[in-house]
């Protein structure tokens, strides 16, 4: 699992062209913001954001229910700089979809697990794509920001708690306290 300061390490990267480092910066912020999945960013619409209210609109998939997410302070110039300009450049044909190509075409769930492909240089050791940021995400959701279990199952959109409960990790040193206090070695 990656921690919240290394996902946004990858928000760091130099790029070579300005329109596709905000699209790549948008697309990634959406995976360690929000921690969608590469078929919930494909589907996303430009009119599901709303930068006004700081909400992006997540529609239901046969997988997870739908959802209200809050975008966080660093994306919004991330997001407005990209549908604002970046997008509106890449745009060849008329879509409302938010993540296009260098082509001018949607991004594909494929194209996006090329994205991140790219990152993998960042953290050679370790097995980066799309899965693992999500996992990393909900994970970090529940134990390094401690948010509550059914807050947590309803930003991931999982419609099953059980779903949710497999990212909670046990605190080693908490479970040797409470075993020493209740089962003591004489």
């Amino acid at each position: 699992m990656f921690s919240s300061t290394e996902l946004e390490l990858l928000l760091e990267r130099e790029e070579r062209y300005q329109d596709l480092k905000l699209r790549n910066q948008a697309v990634i912020s959406l995976l360690i913001y929000q921690g969608l999945t590469v078929g919930e960013i494909s589907r996303l619409k430009v009119d599901h954001i709303d930068l006004d209210k700081g909400i992006i609109f997540i529609k239901n998939s046969r997988k997870n229910a739908s959802r209200h997410l809050e975008i966080m302070p660093r994306q919004y110039r991330i997001l407005d700089r990209y549908i604002h300009e970046s997008r509106k450049k890449l745009l060849k044909s008329e879509t409302d979809c938010l993540a296009i190509g260098k082509l001018g075409t949607v991004l594909s769930k494929d194209d996006i697990h090329y994205l991140v492909s790219t990152y993998k240089g960042l953290f050679p050791d370790r097995n980066l794509n799309p899965q693992t940021i999500r996992q990393s995400v909900i994970s970090n959701w529940m134990n390094e920001k401690k948010l509550p279990l059914e807050q947590v199952q309803l930003m991931a959109g999982h419609k099953w708690i059980s779903s949710t409960i497999k990212y909670r990790q046990t605190n080693v040193e908490e479970q040797r306290e409470l075993m020493n206090k209740w089962f003591p070695i004489d």
